[in-house]
């Protein structure tokens, strides 16, 4: 049996950060900040709508982060900007290392899926203008079971859909919150740590890889 490997897409393979190059004609010199406070936003809605049980779509979380940051930054964009930001988010930029780790992986002959909290149709569409959708043999959405990671109800989903074991699977990661969450649903966790001062979440879960780049990721595996 092929080893499956999961993927976390927002953080991981794409970059949401890079929406600053994008917000700076509207924001100028808060672009950068503007950016991550939408991420922050957008996860935090997501999680907030995961414990309530009131679950919107993913880009429904992003819209609603965008109009929070215009707040919190007493900015006002047009209608037509924030339209254009939204599609801008259909084209993240991926890291450097993800092609080249993932075509490295997809020719060791792992069973590849794209896993994210984001809608199955954006998901693929992010990646295909990334151009790394070829590299994934399926993709998984939480959107599927209409609920956010790291609630385990969503890597049940994805072991059924994948047809592994906990114990065989792996997720790869970014961002902590969703390693410990398939850390805590029995999965095996390889944490991408592409800035050396990110902090994981001191929990007591422990992950079993840690490398800096997708493009390491087969030589350790």
């Amino acid at each position: 049996m092929r080893t499956a490997i999961a993927f976390d897409v927002y953080g991981t393979l794409v970059n949401p950060l890079a929406m600053a190059s994008h917000l700076r004609s509207s924001v100028g010199d808060l672009a950068d900040r503007f950016a991550e406070l939408w991420r922050t936003k957008q996860l935090e809605y997501s999680f907030r709508r995961g414990l309530m049980r009131a679950y919107q779509p993913f880009s429904v979380c992003t819209w609603e982060a965008l109009l929070y940051t215009e707040k919190a930054f007493e900015i006002v964009l047009a209608e037509e900007s924030r339209t254009m930001l939204m599609q801008h988010y259909k084209q993240l930029a991926p890291f450097p290392d993800a092609q080249p780790g993932l075509t490295s992986l997809k020719g060791d002959g792992h069973l590849l899926a794209a896993f994210s909290n984001g809608e199955a149709a954006a998901v693929r569409e992010v990646l295909e203008n990334a151009e790394l959708l070829s590299r994934f043999d399926d993709v998984i959405s939480a959107d599927e079971v209409r609920t956010f990671k790291p609630d385990p109800t969503i890597y049940a989903h994805a072991l059924r859909r994948l047809g592994q074991d906990a114990n065989v699977t792996w997720l790869v990661s970014s961002n902590p919150f969703d390693l410990i969450g398939a850390k805590t649903a029995g999965w095996r966790a390889a944490w991408i740590k592409r800035d050396p001062r990110a902090v994981f979440d001191p929990w007591g879960v422990e992950v079993d890889l840690v490398v800096s780049g997708l493009d390491q990721l087969a030589r350790q595996l």
